[in-house]
């Protein structure tokens, strides 16, 4: 036996090997099923012309889907509230896709009761919504990137949701690198993030690259909301002088108001709306020149003065006309 051994352990070192292979295999692929960002059906939108687009847009929406006594985080076969989805991509995809293509994956966002609760539990359902947008971004990564420069933005959740990408899948110094901005708008980013995640900048100034974008607006009374709660500060820089300090912009510098539809169309557009500042004390975007009267929440989770909802519409053309710039500013860098 053990001459036999001798005569063919080549023959079965080999077989054993292959054995440990396929039970390793097996076990690593009940573990990592196909990436559900696969099947196209599960992106709202996927660009992948090039369509003389010089940079790529990674958006993630912001929270549309209510739930009930019993589900706490959006089916992906929910017809009714995808097409919601779709619609609240759309009335902010016009800021971003005069230089980008668009990639907006769908995914099992936290509904709006979630927001109901304390803090922390909330974050099984938010972790939840991230593991869809983690995978969507790697498996565009994987198939689409090829180098070309990102945007990543979002709103509301889909700040939240944006600042968590950037600190997971952007410390990897390759991907860092190719991030033109991350515009994180309606949520709140602060100073002792910015100094755990090393590789996290916030913006200074209009043109700047590789950093985060970020303001809440609200009305000058407002001293308490989901986003800045009372006693916290946020980091923030002003969309109309993109000053990071408190200097007034006047309304003379808002390029334009715009209120669009569930199409993106434009369906009402008003220059020099309001000006705004930024409240030292609390870090938000003091909006100056309309009432909580002309402007209300809407949702029952935000009080009077909170214009959250017209975070993007307020100063809709200097975020599309800063983008551009900083898309612009990136590439002349990087050429």
């Amino acid at each position: 036996m053990s001459n036999w051994f001798t005569k063919n352990k080549t023959r079965v070192a080999a077989v054993l090997m292959i054995f440990a292979l396929s039970f390793c295999f097996a076990g690593c692929t009940d573990k990592q099923p196909d990436n559900i960002y696969s099947d196209n059906d599960n992106w709202a939108y996927l660009e992948s012309d090039m369509k003389n687009k010089e940079a790529d847009l990674f958006f993630i929406c912001p929270t549309v889907y209510g739930g009930d006594e019993n589900t706490f985080n959006m089916s992906l076969d929910d017809q009714e509230a995808k097409a919601s989805f779709l619609g609240a991509t759309n009335m902010e995809k016009g800021i971003y896709d005069e230089r980008c293509r668009v990639f907006a994956p769908y995914y099992r966002q936290a509904a709006l009761n979630v927001y109901e609760m304390d803090i922390a539990d909330r974050e099984e359902y938010l972790e939840l919504a991230y593991e869809d947008i983690k995978q969507a971004f790697e498996y565009y990564m994987e198939n689409y990137n090829n180098g070309r420069p990102i945007v990543v933005a979002g709103f509301s959740q889909g700040a939240d949701l944006s600042i968590r990408l950037l600190k997971d899948c952007f410390a990897d110094e390759d991907t860092n690198k190719l991030l033109v901005a991350c515009y994180a708008i309606g949520w709140s980013v602060t100073e002792d993030e910015i100094k755990e995640y090393k590789h996290l900048m916030f913006a200074e100034g209009e043109s700047d690259v590789g950093v985060i974008v970020s303001f809440n607006s609200e009305a000058e009374s407002v001293t308490d909301s989901l986003m800045i709660p009372s006693g916290t500060k946020t980091l923030a820089i002003n969309p109309l002088n993109w000053k990071t300090d408190g200097t007034v912009a006047d309304k003379s510098q808002n390029k334009g108001a715009c209120f669009t539809d569930y199409d993106g169309n434009i369906l009402k557009e008003v220059p020099q709306l309001t000006g705004a500042y930024i409240d030292s004390k609390r870090g938000a975007l003091k909006v100056k020149d309309v009432t909580p009267a002309e402007y209300p929440p809407v949702l029952s989770i935000f009080s009077d003065g909170i214009y959250h909802l017209y975070d993007y519409q307020f100063f809709y053309r200097n975020l599309q006309e800063n983008v551009s710039s900083r898309v612009l500013n990136y590439i002349e860098l990087n050429s």
